[in-house]
């Protein structure tokens, strides 16, 4: 029930739910008593959040111009989605071809796993499963130094196709005989200290990237032909 407590004052004004206020609002104070709210418990939300996550799949090994409304365009021909989302290099802007797509039901997610696992988009084999199984535990220190040492410029290429063994220390020395290397970084897995294949290598000037370009684009390091071109 509402209860209404008012003091005696001049210039009362009907508004528009049919109380008496003055342009003060200072001539009645309304309070309603109901029911207190009970708030959801901590335990609710970590139930939710977890039942988000068994309807979230990790899509791998996608071509690197599929954009976020292609692959929830792709998913939606097997159930409904509710987001897609491709995973993009912070350095460059390049795809890191991987990307997470959320679905309505647990039915579409199955039914996304059974129809799209192992099958080809652009000429790739794609990987499909849920997220919610643990990462294994990796030593990621030497992926947190690199990063922490990287130094970033204008000035930068983007070099491909490495070998797994590629460190970044092994990289910035590699392309030091050709000019002054600012930094090195090799990008690595979400999670992993694993090479993802490809790195960045930054430079004080322009020359010092064109010289870079023609001295190691097909160049072999550690085994493998590298591609390098430029930002």
């Amino acid at each position: 029930m509402a209860s209404i407590s008012s003091s005696p004052t001049p210039n009362l004004h009907r508004n528009h739910i049919g109380f008496f206020s003055t342009p003060t609002n200072r001539a009645m104070s309304i309070s309603m008593a109901g029911p207190r709210t009970r708030r959801p418990s901590r335990s609710l939300f970590t139930i939710v959040a977890a039942t988000d996550m068994k309807r979230r799949l990790y899509v791998g090994n996608i071509p690197r111009d599929v954009t976020n409304e292609q692959l929830a365009k792709i998913f939606g021909e097997h159930g409904s989605v509710e987001k897609a989302e491709v995973m993009y290099d912070k350095y460059s802007g390049r795809s890191r071809r991987f990307g997470f797509v959320t679905m309505s039901t647990f039915e579409d997610v199955n039914a996304a796993i059974e129809k799209l696992n192992d099958t080809e988009i652009g000429g790739r084999k794609i990987k499909v499963n849920v997220t919610e199984k643990p990462l294994e535990p990796v030593d990621l220190s030497l992926a947190q130094a690199e990063d922490s040492g990287f130094v970033d410029s204008p000035y930068k290429v983007y070099v491909g196709n490495l070998a797994k063994t590629v460190t970044s220390e092994v990289l910035k020395k590699f392309f030091s005989e050709k000019g002054n290397v600012l930094g090195a970084k090799v990008s690595r897995a979400p999670g992993s200290s694993k090479s993802s294949g490809f790195a960045f290598v930054t430079f004080s000037s322009e020359e010092e990237v064109q010289e870079a370009i023609s001295s190691f684009n097909n160049a072999e390091l550690e085994g493998q032909k590298i591609r390098v071109n430029k930002l």
